[in-house]
């Protein structure tokens, strides 16, 4: 069986509204506005995060800079460790921590300042992007698996006194700046996507699609906009006649839509570069990992988590986020034992032929199955479960990557 990707453009959405032939025209339409817009809008950001990398290499370079940074990361970091101890429920969790800390009196201050002002100030807009994305895009990164892991809590982060003032404080707050709908991670992330494990169902699996080919991904990209605004999830859990969670996404939406108009009333411009921009940007990276974390499917069995789900070992895994089997596989298990975990899943992910890349995260994964088709470097850092040949394993990244199923 062969599914062409035109199929499933706006699919999720209209699985539960029927699928008329203009409605579903209309909204493909939609769609792809929708994802082209999102690689236009993140590419400022993408300049101004690689381009701040690039300016701090240099400076990261000269001795007395690199150490008196290292010495106040030191002293920030025992600071933030004797504070997880008193509003924590897990005191592992201090880079999450750390992560919000940083955001908070960065992001915030900003966004006010900005408000405040009025008209939107060049400045304060680079520095917006800086604090929300970082260099290199390694604080959206943090960002992604904080709150990622933080979805899998059923009382997030915090405890006690702290939890009654903060509560799920990266979905319900700082993520507003991020333009992440609330509820899309404890409610879409969490009851569709891990109950789903990217098969048939799930409105982000990419199993109708070539992962090699870069116009695939910019139709994925267009139906993954459906989720981001809230719409997918909540035409799903309709769909299935899941009342609590479709009320859920419903709130969610309402809330995040009642910012974004109150922003855009005060300032159209404001709207777009602080509310519009980031979802866009949202859109575009959280397809991009969405497109490689589930990328491998067995076309003989593309609904088996075990050979769809994908770990990559890379040096900087915040979090281990690069465990994404284990993580589908223990949903709720602490992110510290992941690597132990593995560890206990080698030989059903053997059985399963599950694949594992070293030397490589996620990004790296999606620019050189996708953008580059850079099988060559794959078939490197690929590490087999048993001796292969180049030939064999990029005879297996091609299996794993095609449109053909079994009927």
């Amino acid at each position: 069986m062969e599914i062409a990707y035109s199929e499933l453009g706006a699919s999720s959405l209209t699985m539960s509204f029927g699928s008329k032939p203009r409605l579903l025209f209309l909204l493909q339409g939609c769609a792809l506005l929708l994802g082209v817009a999102s690689i236009v809008g993140s590419l400022p950001i993408l300049v101004i995060s690689f381009a701040a990398y690039l300016l701090a290499l240099p400076l990261g370079k000269i001795s007395p800079l690199r150490s008196t940074y290292e010495f106040l990361s030191r002293q920030y970091d025992r600071l933030l460790a004797r504070l997880g101890q008193k509003i924590l429920r897990d005191q592992r969790d201090v880079p999450a921590l750390r992560l919000m800390v940083s955001l908070t009196f960065t992001v915030v201050p900003v966004f006010i300042a900005q408000l405040v002002l009025g008209r939107p100030r060049l400045l304060l807009v680079v520095a917006f992007y800086l604090a929300l994305y970082g260099t290199k895009f390694q604080r959206f990164i943090r960002m992604f698996s904080a709150s990622h892991l933080e979805a899998h809590r059923p009382q997030g982060y915090f405890s006690g006194t702290a939890h009654k003032l903060f509560g799920r404080y990266l979905e319900f707050f700082l993520g507003f700046f991020y333009g992440n709908i609330p509820e899309l991670g404890r409610t879409a992330h969490v009851r569709l996507h891990h109950k789903e494990n990217s098969g048939p169902d799930d409105t982000r699996n990419t199993i109708g699609y070539d992962r090699t080919s870069r116009l695939d991904f910019l139709w994925y990209l267009s139906d993954n906009m459906w989720t981001v605004l809230g719409l997918a999830p909540y035409a799903y859990f309709r769909a299935h006649g899941d009342d609590k969670n479709r009320k859920r996404m419903l709130r969610g939406m309402a809330v995040y839509y009642a910012y974004f108009a109150a922003v855009l009333l005060y300032d159209w411009r404001i709207s777009i570069l602080y509310v519009l921009i980031p979802m866009l940007s949202m859109n575009f990276i959280n397809a991009i990992t969405a497109w490689v974390q589930h990328a491998f499917c067995d076309p003989e069995h593309p609904e088996d988590y075990f050979a769809n789900s994908v770990t990559v070992m890379d040096e900087v895994n915040f979090m281990y986020e690069g465990y994404h089997l284990c993580h589908h596989h223990r949903s709720s298990m602490h992110w510290t034992e992941m690597p132990f975990h593995f560890e206990r899943l080698r030989e059903r992910m053997k059985q399963a032929g599950s694949l594992v890349f070293r030397d490589l995260d996620f990004m790296g994964l999606f620019l050189n199955l996708t953008l580059f088709r850079r099988m060559d470097l794959l078939a490197e850092r690929l590490i087999p479960w048993e001796p292969m040949t180049r030939e064999q394993k990029l005879a297996l990244l091609a299996k794993r990557t095609s449109l053909r199923t079994a009927d």
